[in-house]
């Protein structure tokens, strides 16, 4: 047992990478307990559709900006980055907190505080998932990446539970204050890192630095089918399914006709598996298939079609465990295929497309989800996105299976299970 915790938690034997994730968890309680206030906020304030528009208003900047900031991260100090993008978000969680304590707050304060904090993650996002690979090196970086949504996880469960209750207890305006006091802990804990034991090479000056053009970052990715299937396959199922922060607060409250801790206990279940899948990649230590990438997105698309259909709450609750767990198996492993197969040259840029198709694709989904959610149901809203994500895992699989030769084949005994038979070798 100590060997295998020893084993899963080797990241945190580097001491920037402790300080990094001791940061980030803070930062993302915080963040998670916002996000809960927020859409409560929100649905008190107008009616479902508007979710949809606070999601749109907090993604956009990703969709426009974020190929821009991968630049950034290949040109410049990753680190000096971070702690701008940080202190950004910290003086924006602060004035948001402002505005719902005095009770000036209107539903346009919203729209324009999602879209100012999504240019703080616009920048901090792609920065922060390339900077890892320099606070380990590339040997404990699938350990690192897995740790890294365990700790995201891990807030996912923390966050929304203790909002719930806040919320109930005292109302949203506590919830956004402890959000802008969180939002500081990085901002101490890179300062505190030491710069000698990053695993990159020194910077040039700046004049003699490479341009790091982002149409090279994109015909680079254009000619690896092995990057360029995963993040195809994240970008249409987070556009169609990864939306629960949006269709579970409407569940939550058109459907089931119940509170915000309600909503809080369903991010917490979904959080709870997604937890799982995150630990469950912790002792990968070499780049996962593709065929690992499409089993778990196929998984990630049955469970969530189940959720929509569920006719009572308690289902609900039970099938967002699995549901969080191959989710984020599905994430994690798409993100270390796509990490783990990139030139250190092109990381930041490689990431920031990550990040875009990643995240970058929920303006467009979310305000249709949240029309769907309005008009059809929110139950609607997510069985229609698990049948849309597993039609395109469908094809992704059949376009891997012709362009590898490969074959599926179904073993009964001694347990059945399907596995994959490769091309025959000369």
């Amino acid at each position: 047992m100590r060997a295998q915790l020893s084993k899963t938690f080797q990241s945190l034997h580097v001491r920037n990478y402790r300080l990094f994730a001791s940061g980030q968890l803070i930062k993302l309680i915080g963040t998670w307990m916002m996000f809960v206030a927020q859409d409560w906020l929100v649905l008190r304030l107008a009616a479902p559709t508007a979710l949809g528009i606070v999601t749109a208003c907090q993604f956009t900047p990703v969709l426009l900006l974020t190929l821009f900031s991968g630049r950034l991260a290949d040109r410049y100090d990753k680190r000096a980055l971070l702690l701008a993008a940080n202190a950004f978000w910290t003086v924006l969680a602060g004035g948001m907190s402002l505005l719902v304590f005095t009770g000036l707050v209107q539903l346009w304060h919203v729209f324009v505080f999602a879209a100012l904090l999504g240019v703080a993650n616009a920048v901090e996002t792609p920065v922060r998932q390339s900077f890892v690979s320099e606070l380990v090196g590339t040997p404990l970086l699938p350990n690192a990446l897995a740790l890294n949504a365990a700790t995201f996880n891990s807030a996912r469960i923390l966050g929304p539970a203790v909002a719930g209750l806040a919320i109930a207890a005292f109302d949203v305006g506590p919830v956004f204050l402890i959000s802008a006091v969180s939002s500081i802990a990085p901002l101490v804990f890179v300062l505190q890192m030491r710069g000698s034991e990053l695993h990159r090479e020194a910077l040039p000056d700046r004049e003699d630095r490479q341009p790091a053009r982002v149409i090279d970052g994109l015909r680079y990715v254009a000619k690896r089918s092995d990057i360029v299937l995963p993040m195809a396959l994240m970008g249409v199922i987070g556009m169609t399914l990864f939306n629960f922060q949006l269709t579970l607060a409407a569940l939550a409250k058109t459907v089931f006709h119940t509170s915000a801790a309600t909503f809080g206990l369903f991010t917490t279940a979904l959080a709870v598996g997604a937890l799982g899948g995150a630990f469950a990649g912790s002792g990968r230590r070499a780049r996962p298939s593709i065929w690992v990438v499409l089993a778990a997105a196929l998984a990630t698309s049955a469970f969530g079609t189940l959720v929509g259909l569920a006719p009572s709450y308690w289902l609900v609750v039970l099938l967002l465990l699995p549901t969080g767990f191959s989710m984020v198996f599905f994430a994690q492993a798409a993100n270390q295929r796509v990490q783990l197969g990139v030139d250190a040259a092109f990381r930041g840029r490689v990431m920031a497309l990550w990040v875009l198709v990643f995240l970058g694709t929920n303006p467009v989904g979310a305000p249709v989800i949240g029309w769907t959610a309005e008009h059809l149901g929110a139950g609607a809203s997510i069985w229609i996105g698990g049948l849309l994500s597993m039609a395109a895992a469908i094809v992704a699989l059949t376009w891997q299976l012709r362009h590898s030769g490969a074959r599926i084949r179904l073993r009964m005994l001694p347990l059945p299970r399907f596995y994959v038979v490769p091309r025959p070798t000369d």
